[in-house]
Order: structure tokens, then sequence, then C-alpha cells
């Protein structure tokens, strides 16, 4: 990514160079988009932590941590003891602009998001999760519990040891446990991401700075961001992101984007901020995606992605004079997996991607996204050039369960799915030989 991260060290007050507005953007259709590989934002995880006595917030996945002091028991409940009642509210929708809305969504969505408290090696941490099932499975964000030795849920009313049921850390999703024993938990109620539309109002919830029970009103700003960061293990792929303007923070990681009927429609994940806190734009997983992937984890399923099946270079003005190539920005085809998609639809090696389906690719990072953009079995139309020639064929993307199957397999293995996806390539086919070259890194997926 070209993007650049303020990391593991204590954030200025302001930055030196504060953005310029944004030009209007022009009404969003209602299906999907494509994602939009020229986003350029600071994008910051929401996981609140300690680190020593100074309040830091560093790049997605590798811990968003704000200070917290140590000695303190704020926000968290010291015993197991306490119930969480159940109960029914009926959200009228009538006017949005009504506070006595935000009072019924709130006391309606809040029994079901959670504080979560994670201690690490580096520190402590607090995050956000949300109630799914009175069984006690909770959905929150793969960051927010990335190298947790321990975990803790509190409820407001309880607390609760937790343990991993399964995780995503591609998609930056995962599932954890506890036991409420005779206590009630309240789930919630899940609503339909697909049918937000610019300007809904929402409602986020979760445990700004470890302040649980938080609530911030807005409304939906955009629909369908993409973006791509790296993580301490990989890299964490996001693809039709929801905006709203509605405040998040460190700390709001995993919990709950809800509509005005208090039913979840995003998972908050990200924000953009050269301070670290909330600047009004704020980034949350679609809730169908989520609660999907959440559901395959509490089944014990391998959570599948698109795949295409090969590795890409980007492709520059500078090495497509070189290379005497025939366009000067795309996904260069580098490699191609055996009997993968991309080779079954008889895309070649040396092969330059320009577009998929009516989205431009312009680098390899485009390329990924516009495929995880997509479901397994979708078929999307490819547009490339070999050599000076346009071609555009039909690819029918695969899924990577196998792979993934195949490096949970490897007890040697170490590392992150996509670093595991890079050593199987490496020893398929050797170095691609992108060394030295700036900006031109593989992305294989």
């Amino acid at each position: 990514m070209s993007d650049t991260f303020v990391s593991g060290a204590p954030v200025p007050p302001q930055a030196p160079n504060p953005p310029q507005p944004e030009a209007p953007q022009p009404q969003q259709p209602k299906r999907p988009r494509k994602p939009h590989p020229g986003l350029r934002s600071l994008l910051f995880g929401l996981l609140g932590g300690v680190i020593g006595a100074v309040a830091v917030v560093a790049v997605l996945l590798v811990g968003g941590f704000v200070t917290l002091p140590s000695s303190s028991s704020s926000g968290k409940a010291s015993s197991a003891g306490g119930t969480s009642s159940s109960q029914t509210v009926t959200v009228n929708s009538g006017d949005s602009t009504d506070t006595t809305l935000a009072n019924a969504v709130a006391q309606k969505a809040l029994p079901s998001v959670v504080s979560i408290n994670v201690t690490t090696s580096d520190g402590e941490g607090v995050g956000s999760g949300v109630i799914l099932d009175t069984d006690g499975n909770i959905l929150t964000n793969y960051h927010v519990i990335e190298g947790a030795q321990s975990i803790s849920v509190s409820t407001g009313d309880a607390s609760y040891d937790a343990t991993v049921v399964g995780s995503d850390e591609s998609s930056d999703l995962a599932v954890i446990r506890i036991d409420p024993g005779s206590d009630s938990l309240t789930p919630i109620e899940v609503g339909d991401s697909s049918s937000l539309q610019v300007g809904d109002w929402v409602m986020s919830l979760g445990s700004p700075f470890g302040l649980e029970q938080s609530v911030s009103t807005g409304i939906v700003s955009s629909l369908y961001r993409s973006t791509m960061l790296q993580n301490t293990s990989g890299n964490t792929i996001y693809t039709n992101l929801i905006q709203t303007d509605a405040t998040i923070n460190p700390g709001n990681s995993g919990g709950a984007l809800v509509d005005d009927e208090g039913k979840l429609v995003g998972i908050n994940s990200l924000i953009e901020s050269y301070s670290g806190s909330s600047s009004g734009v704020g980034f949350a997983i679609p809730g169908n995606y989520a609660v999907e992937v959440a559901q395959k984890l509490i089944a014990g399923e391998t959570v599948t992605h698109a795949y295409i099946g090969g590795s890409f270079q980007t492709v520059t003005a500078s090495n497509a004079r070189s290379n005497s190539l025939s366009v000067n920005q795309g996904a260069y085809v580098a490699e191609l997996a055996d009997d993968g998609p991309a080779a079954q639809a008889g895309i070649q090696k040396g092969d330059v991607i320009t577009a998929l389906d009516d989205e431009e690719i312009t680098s390899s990072d485009a390329l990924v996204l516009a495929v995880r953009s997509h479901s397994v079995g979708d078929t999307v139309t490819v547009t490339l050039m070999r050599g000076s020639k346009q071609m555009q064929v039909q690819v029918t993307l695969g899924s990577d369960e196998a792979l993934q199957q195949q490096q949970s397999s490897d007890s040697s293995s170490q590392g992150s799915l996509l670093e595991q996806y890079l050593e199987q390539y490496e020893q398929q086919y050797g170095n691609s030989g992108n060394s030295g070259n700036s900006g031109n890194g593989f992305s294989r997926r």
C-alpha cells in the first residue's frame, strides 16, 4: 500500500497537512459497485489498550492502542455474577430527527453490545463485540483478539472469561464465546445491510477509549468503500465497506452499527483520521457478510474467499517502458496456478489485466480487491492486454478452501494465510524477480 500510516508512535495533535475537502459524490447505485482501489486514507484499528503511560494509535492490525491506567479496573467487572436481562423493545422509526428514536434504538441494541478486554504480550487492549445468540457466541474484529493471551467480556452487569471459537484474519472477523451460566443474554437482531442507502440514519455502539455502553448517531455517508491493509501477519482485505459519520474511536472495533430499527447492519472496524480520534469518517464491515462469516466459524467451517489463481505485479509507467508493455498501468500476470480459474479461462503469463467487469484495474492490489468483492462461483469479465491486442475472457472465480486446508495441515508452516500463500508460490515458481523494483510488489490471491 502506498498509504502513509502512523505506527507505534505518539500521535501529534494535528497533521501538518490537513486533508482537503472531498468533492461531492454522485448518488450511488443501489447494486454493489466494485471496489475503489484509489481510496487513499489513514485507516486505523479501533482497539484501545495500554502500552506504558503514553497514548498512541498504531495502524490497523499492528494494534491501535490508547492509554488506560494500568492500575485501574475502570470499565471492567470483577466477577462473573449478575444477570443481563432480555427484553423486547419495539422501535418506531418514524421521525429520525426525534431524540426519542435514539433513545429507543439504544435501549434495544445496547444489551447486545459488549466490551472485550484483551491481554497480550504488549499490554492490555479494549475492544467491542456483538452478542449473536444465547449460547454466548460474540462477533468481533480479528484485530481485537489477535495475539490474545487472555480475553474477558463485560456486558455492563457482569464479566466473563472468553475463548476464541474461530477467526478469519483475512476479513478481520472473529467469534469468541463466553459461558453465561444461568445469566440471560440478549442477542442482537440482525438487519439487512444490502438495503442501506446513502443518507440512512445509523447508530454506532461500543466502548470507545474503554468507555463501555457508549452510543453515537449519524448517517450512512457512502457505500462500497474498499481497501487493503497490512497487519502483523499478513494482509487484511476490506471490501464494500459502509462509510458513516457516526462517531467511531479506538475501542469501537468489533462493536455494532445498527439501523433505525436497532438491527445490526455493520461491524465497526476502521477510521480515517490524522489524529487517531474520530474525524467523522468511519467504516464498518457490512453486517450480512460479517454474520455469514460468523455462522461458518461457529459451525467449524472454513471461511472461503473468491480466488483467481495467480501472482500479479503492478504495472507502472517505468516498468512498462523497460519491458515494452503496451499499457502503463494494470496487473501483470507473473505466474498462474496450475488448473486455477485464470489458467482455465485462457489467461496467460505476461498478460496485463486492465479491468474486471466495469472496474478499472490499476495495480495488483486493485485486482485483489476486485476479486474479493465477488463471491466464490461468480463469473466475471476480465479485460487484458496480450502484447498490443486487447482481449476479454470470462473467468469463473474459484475458492481458496483447498489452499487453506493444505496450509493448515502443514504443521511446520508459520504465519498468516497470505504468508503461506506466498511461500507456496516461491516453492513452486521461485522468486518472481520483483526485488529492488519499488512499488512493484506481488499480491497473490
